[in-house]
């Protein structure tokens, strides 16, 4: 299969609904572990995620786990989860107009001055997301 680079997002304590909050708007497969069923049940929150996947029909994979309670976790602006395409312009707003529920939307969804119709927004679990739907030349 080669190799891969996936974005995977550090949660504290709320992945399980992240990413079946993502499953629920991206749709896809959904494998999950806690730290327990991983062997790690000695951990303070043996239930938390530890390893998540999210593979969807349109080829994109997200992961997600829960960070341990020795890891400082700190959201912050530093990466955001990029979807870009030029095909299917009417999935990529349904799934901006999704995410963005009970989020922020930092940028509307709209003609930018590159020619594209670009948005970004902060989802309801602190995630960045940018969408950028590339113009077919006229």
């Amino acid at each position: 299969m080669g190799s891969q680079l996936n974005p995977c997002l550090a949660f504290n304590g709320n992945a399980r609904h992240a990413i079946e909050f993502y499953q629920d708007v991206l749709g896809g497969q959904l494998e999950m572990g806690t730290y327990a069923e991983y062997g790690s049940p000695d951990v303070p929150h043996p239930d938390k995620i530890m390893h998540a996947t999210l593979r969807t029909s349109d080829g994109y994979t997200l992961m997600a786990w829960d960070v341990r309670e020795e890891m400082p976790h700190t959201p912050g602006n530093n990466v955001a989860v990029f979807l870009n395409g030029d095909g299917d312009a009417a999935k990529l707003r349904d799934y901006f107009e999704r995410l963005s529920a009970d989020g922020t939307v930092t940028l509307p969804l709209e003609k930018q001055s590159w020619g594209d119709e670009a948005g970004s927004l902060v989802d309801r679990f602190g995630i960045t997301w940018m969408v950028n739907i590339t113009q077919q030349p006229s």
